[in-house]
């Protein structure tokens, strides 16, 4: 686990936190470290949590299935952000959501209580901790506002034009990577995959973007 201390300086969870002092927390944090295989699940929709996670190794997509098999992505986690803390207050219920391995990943997970309840060692760092969450889960709540500023669109031209904008606002370029191949963009917009892809073709053809996998570029025609 030490080897992921520089990944774990860099996270919002442990902002403010004297460079040196992690590797002591993670005792008192109750601390513990999983690996995950591609396309293996790290979390199950039905589970019960008593913990929060941060991924410090791979990539991982939150999503969830219908009984008829159909796909939505609520989201992706990225290297350094945290994950779970909706799910780990008293009778919160069950996960919602899989969470699963989009490579091989690496995750550590923290007893909640831990983080919330002062050790016997008064620990100074807990009330740090304390704080950072509460500003992670309110970051994470206006990401799900603007995810669904984009669903309320009522055409795929209107997500794609919603959701591509506000990629370029966040990167403060017109040029810009997205986090998702197609199928998981139309995953995670709630469109059909071959619909969506004739929309941005069109939208190529009309000069208002260009495209290469990942890659867009937004052009202005004004």
């Amino acid at each position: 686990m030490e080897k992921y201390i520089p990944i774990l300086e860099k996270t919002q969870l442990f902002t403010g936190i004297a460079d040196g002092s992690i590797l002591s927390m993670l005792d008192c944090l109750n601390a513990r470290l999983s690996m995950y295989k591609k396309g293996v699940y790290v979390l199950r929709e039905g589970e019960h949590l008593c913990d929060i996670a941060v991924l410090v190794e791979g990539g991982l997509l939150i999503q969830k299935d219908d009984y008829w098999g159909n796909r939505s992505i609520l989201g992706r986690i990225s290297v350094g952000e945290i994950f779970g803390e909706a799910y780990v207050a008293p009778e919160s219920g069950a996960l919602l959501n899989d969470v699963v391995a989009t490579e091989d990943s690496a995750v550590i997970f923290f007893d909640v209580k831990h983080i919330i309840t002062t050790c016997s060692s008064a620990c100074s760092f807990h009330s740090t901790v304390v704080h950072n969450m509460f500003f992670i889960i309110s970051e994470k709540n206006r990401k799900l506002v603007q995810k669904l500023s984009h669903m309320s669109k009522r055409s795929t031209r209107a997500k794609l034009m919603s959701y591509l904008s506000e990629e370029a606002k966040h990167q403060r370029s017109a040029s810009f990577a997205i986090p998702f191949n197609r199928q998981q963009l139309a995953d995670f917009l709630s469109v059909d995959r071959s619909a969506m892809s004739n929309e941005l073709c069109k939208m190529r053809d009309e000069g208002l973007l260009s495209f290469k996998k990942n890659q867009f570029t937004l052009h202005d025609n004004s």
